[in-house]
């Protein structure tokens, strides 16, 4: 229920704050006071689009929020599904109308309008001349329509959750084996053709890298030999002057070392390097001469290397891979793909026969859902347009059509429209053309006090239940209201002392001159009534502007009688 309502610079609002109760709220105030500002701040905060002139002249915005508690499990466990919290069983949101843009939040986080209309709608209704009608959408009448059927129902769709889940699950092996109608064959040949192209690549794992390291030296070969040459000369051979080589140098070398040694013996370990060295750079020389050698390359090495490099690069962009691995595993896909299309026919068959036995499951499903349905459809019509007849519709006659359709989902194959006729010789039609405000009021009046117990909705804002009743039909209007309290948090905005007589809490709308010292401006108060207020506004319901001390008695009366029914209820 709506526990706190706070408006800021709505219209002829500035600043009110106002603490709902639960039960019977009962709005009233004179014609012009703000009862639609009021109405209008609600349908705002829940994701109604605002008027042009919604935020009030003179301010820069405009700013609705309202905290709601909220106590049953299957409503939280709804909102917890669109990622909503609900801390301590309560929720805040929030709106700001700001420069022709709005900015909606729920517990402070901001949101979009949408997800705080989805919020919005498991919280509250409102019904009248606004257009928050969560019953007027035929998905949401047909979840109403299932909560009267019961146990049995709830039985049924959960055996048809299952079913559509295997259904589905058949249909999308049929499609993965079958292909989707004649493109079967092009799927056959175009495996096949890559089956084939990456086959006659024969290619190996770490054949890329080997190939790319053995290119690279190719293209270096040149400046290979050169350098391997020259270092083999210097070496070996010297500089071609009549310098020794460094392999000669190092022979003369070591027999000085060796003189040395004889006459100072201490330098043996000089000696040894020494020999060390001579030997060092005859193994070098052995490989440099054995390197040049290797050099001596097919010429036509390299153009066949980075042809096969080629090769590669066109697989791996080809089919969006990164490796030859890649390409390999790809290869044994291609031929577990082919396999199983190529010896799918049994399969195929087999896939067939079990989607349809799985369809003829689901139609009897279907089929025992629509019976549950159309029995509960009659009754709720029936008890439904008592009702109407009882708040002044005398000629009102409501139905429940429920259509089967080809196609079903998780609420089976039925179309449900709640349908009315309101005058004799006229069709029925559906209820969301219905024109009058009062006409749809009470109408959802009828809805809400049979649906009670089925529509978990929270908080019902009624405008308008009153038009065009009177007399004893408006004491019937007031009677439903009081009985959907029961259960129920209600705000009801009236003229009728009837319906106001039966409030739990009476809150009075009036507009007042507040005088500055430069100017003056016009604002709307609300605030709650105690019992003396109550009788007065009350006699000025049933006498118009002039009170008197007989609509003073009428209205305790009428007070004392609401309190009667009350107890009885």
């Amino acid at each position: 229920m709506i526990r706190k309502l706070r408006v800021q610079n709505v219209a002829l609002i500035d600043e009110i704050e106002i603490d709902f109760a639960p039960g019977l709220n009962i709005l009233t105030g004179e014609t012009g006071a703000g009862k639609s500002i009021l109405v209008d701040s609600i349908n705002f905060l829940l994701g109604g689009r605002p008027s042009r002139d919604f935020v009030r002249a003179g301010a820069s915005y405009a700013h609705v929020e309202g905290i709601l508690e909220i106590n049953d499990p299957i409503v939280i466990k709804s909102l917890e599904d669109l990622g909503v919290e609900v801390p301590e069983g309560e929720i805040l949101l929030g709106r700001v109308q700001s420069d022709g843009k709005s900015t909606c939040r729920v517990n402070g986080r901001t949101v979009t309008v949408g997800l705080l209309k989805d919020v919005a709608s498991l919280l509250v209704d409102i019904h009248g001349q606004h257009e928050h009608q969560s019953l007027l959408d035929t998905t949401k009448q047909l979840h109403l329509l299932d909560q009267f059927c019961g146990a049995e129902l709830l039985k049924h769709k959960s055996t048809l959750d299952g079913l559509l889940k295997r259904y589905r699950e058949t249909e999308k092996a049929l499609k993965a084996i079958a292909g989707v109608g004649n493109q079967r064959q092009e799927q056959l040949d175009m495996w096949r053709f890559q089956l084939e192209e990456i086959e006659q690549a024969q290619l190996s794992p770490d054949e890329e890298g080997t190939l790319t390291a053995r290119k690279n030296r190719l293209r270096g070969l040149e400046k290979l030999t050169k350098s391997a040459s020259e270092t083999l000369s210097l070496l070996s051979e010297g500089d071609g002057d009549g310098q020794l080589s460094v392999a000669d140098q190092l022979a003369r070398a070591l027999v000085y070392v060796s003189d040395i040694t004889k006459l100072d013996p201490e330098r043996e370990e000089l000696h040894s390097d020494m020999a060390d060295a001579v030997t060092l750079i005859t193994d070098i020389i052995a490989d440099l001469r054995a390197y040049t050698d290797e050099l001596d390359a097919d010429p036509y090495e390299l153009e066949q290397i980075e042809e096969r490099l080629d090769l590669i690069y066109k697989l791996k962009k080809r089919y969006g891979i990164s490796t030859i691995s890649d390409i390999l595993e790809k290869e044994q896909e291609l031929i577990r793909n082919l396999d199983a299309l190529e010896n799918s026919d049994a399969e195929i068959k087999r896939l067939q026969t079990a989607r349809r036995a799985i369809s003829s499951e689901i139609t009897t499903v279907c089929d025992a859902m629509n019976a549950l349905r159309v029995e509960a459809a009659g009754g709720i019509g029936e008890s439904i347009s008592s009702i109407l007849r009882d708040l002044g519709m005398q000629n009102g006659r409501f139905y429940i059509v429920v259509n089967r359709k080809k196609a079903f989902g998780p609420d089976g194959n039925d179309d449900v429209e709640f349908m009315i006729a309101t005058n004799p010789g006229e069709p029925e039609k559906p209820l969301r053309r219905i024109a009058s405000g009062g006409e749809m009021s009470r109408v959802m009046l009828a809805i809400k006090t049979v649906m009670a117990d089925a529509d978990r909705m929270d908080t019902v804002i009624f405008d308008e239940v009153d038009t065009g009743v009177s007399g004893r039909t408006a004491q019937q209007v007031a009677e439903k209201l009081m009985g959907i309290s029961r259960h129920r948090q209600i705000l009801c905005i009236t003229h009728l002392p009837q319906i106001a007589a039966m409030a739990d809490t009476h809150f009075l709308i009036e507009k007042s001159i507040l005088s500055t010292i430069d100017s003056k401006r016009t604002v709307t108060r609300v605030y709650p009534l105690e019992t003396g207020r109550i009788i007065e506004e009350l006699a000025r319901l049933i006498g118009g502007a002039i009170v008197t001390e007989t609509t003073r008695t009428a209205a305790k009366e009428m007070r004392l009688q609401a309190k009667v029914l009350k107890n009885m209820s």
